[in-house]
């Protein structure tokens, strides 16, 4: 079984709650100032595309996203902001990569370090762990909608699987059909309660309760930092761990 839907599920949940404080809005004006760099213009640029759909999603005020296209596509003068990955490992040898946005990455780098030294992981070199992930289009369906008519739609839209995730249905695609499958999927009317660019490990290691429990938390204080855009680990967690995590 796998999860990996259920856990973006729960991220974005709990982004949710911390967009009504105001807590993400930075994090995803940044998202939009970087993919912006790329052409101001959403229907000539993917990235752009989805980082605004994304803002749109936690609410993140319209003339907010609007300065930050601009910004970022130079119309308008804005901070200067780096796009750095990191890789490391968590407890138990777990392959991670974090994918940041930063303006000073002598701040980024110890800061990170230090959080996976106080969770018993470790924070790598560039190369050490990328090698080991694929960037892949996911998507969660609810299970109230039919498997069949499910596989029918994302299979002929050019997904390579759908699988049972527990709590959904989890989607996969190539990283080129992300666009083909979400929009076939909005026009069949299959709503989607996770749709994002992700990367997926080749090989994912298998962890007890504890164990996944130590990997969570680590990825959770990761996403914490106000530089982190997104964090990606190789293994799937059970959703009864996930689910005492977010009850906790």
């Amino acid at each position: 079984m796998s999860g990996h839907s259920h856990w973006a599920t729960i991220k974005h949940k709990k982004g949710a709650a911390d967009a009504k404080r105001g807590k993400v809005f930075s994090k995803l004006v940044r998202a939009v100032m970087i993919a912006a760099r790329g052409g101001g213009d959403p229907a000539f640029n993917i990235r752009l595309r989805h980082a605004i759909e994304k803002a749109k999603a936690m609410r993140v005020p319209r003339d907010s996203i609007d300065r930050a296209v601009k910004k970022g596509s130079g119309e308008l003068e804005g901070e200067q902001l780096n796009e750095i990955t990191y890789e490391g490992y968590g407890p138990g040898g777990v392959a991670m990569i974090i994918e940041t946005v930063t303006d000073n990455s002598n701040r980024t780098q110890p800061e990170l370090k230090k959080i996976f030294d106080s969770a018993g992981g470790k924070l790598g070199s560039s190369g050490a762990t990328a090698w080991m992930f694929k960037r892949k289009g996911l998507f969660g369906v609810s299970r109230e909608i039919e498997e069949d008519r499910l596989l029918e739609v994302a299979l002929e839209a050019g997904a390579d699987d759908v699988k049972d995730a527990g709590s959904n249905w989890e989607i996969t695609c190539a990283a080129e059909d992300f666009d083909s499958v979400q929009k076939a999927l909005a026009g069949a009317e299959i709503a989607t309660e996770v749709s994002e660019l992700t990367f997926i490990a080749d090989n994912e290691i298998e962890l007890d309760d504890e164990m996944q429990r130590r990997n969570l938390k680590l990825m959770e204080a990761i996403d914490e930092h106000d530089d982190v855009q997104n964090v990606y680990a190789a293994f799937t967690p059970d959703d009864k761990v996930i689910d005492s995590l977010a009850e906790g």
